[in-house]
């Protein structure tokens, strides 16, 4: 990590694709150049991406493909399968930086209510994007009532 990254104060964006349903297209979207640039404009430093329990190859290639870019990225990219732990401790990253010292910063989720309460609780920024591959979906009935209410921002994958 260079000094000048290290020097800043920790800002997470944590994505979270859920435990039950894959959600490709949301990894593919945001392990991308485009979307990790953006984190850079914003002063992020960190990208965790939670991408399942069949995600592990899709992760590494598009990590890989990060690394390889020849406009480069500082941020930090890192990711996991499943914690049995819960999500709560990434949560707290992204409200905090992890010790209270760092700058607050998001929570991308697809629109799971377990999720969507549990970053309400922690009181974390939140994007839901509904994984509209799922049969009989309520994520997006759920993420527009939601987004009207101003709780969270309902975010579309394009």
């Amino acid at each position: 990590m260079s000094d000048a990254l290290s020097s800043r104060p920790r800002k997470v964006c944590f994505v979270t694709i859920g435990a039950t349903a894959s959600f490709s297209a949301l990894i593919r979207a945001t392990i991308s150049s485009s979307f990790c640039h953006s984190l850079e404009q914003n002063h992020y430093t960190d990208l965790i991406v939670q991408y399942g329990a069949d995600g592990h190859d899709l992760f590494q290639s598009l990590v890989h493909d990060i690394d390889s870019d020849k406009r480069g990225s500082t941020i930090n990219v890192s990711g996991f399968g499943l914690d049995t732990t819960g999500l709560g401790q990434y949560m707290k990253l992204a409200k905090t930086g992890g010790d209270g010292s760092g700058a607050e910063g998001l929570v991308v989720s697809h629109a799971g209510s377990g999720t969507i309460l549990h970053a309400l609780r922690v009181d974390v920024p939140l994007v839901v994007v509904p994984n509209s591959e799922l049969l009989d979906n309520h994520q997006v009935e759920l993420a527009d009532a939601l987004a009207e209410q101003e709780y969270v921002v309902h975010g579309k994958l394009e």
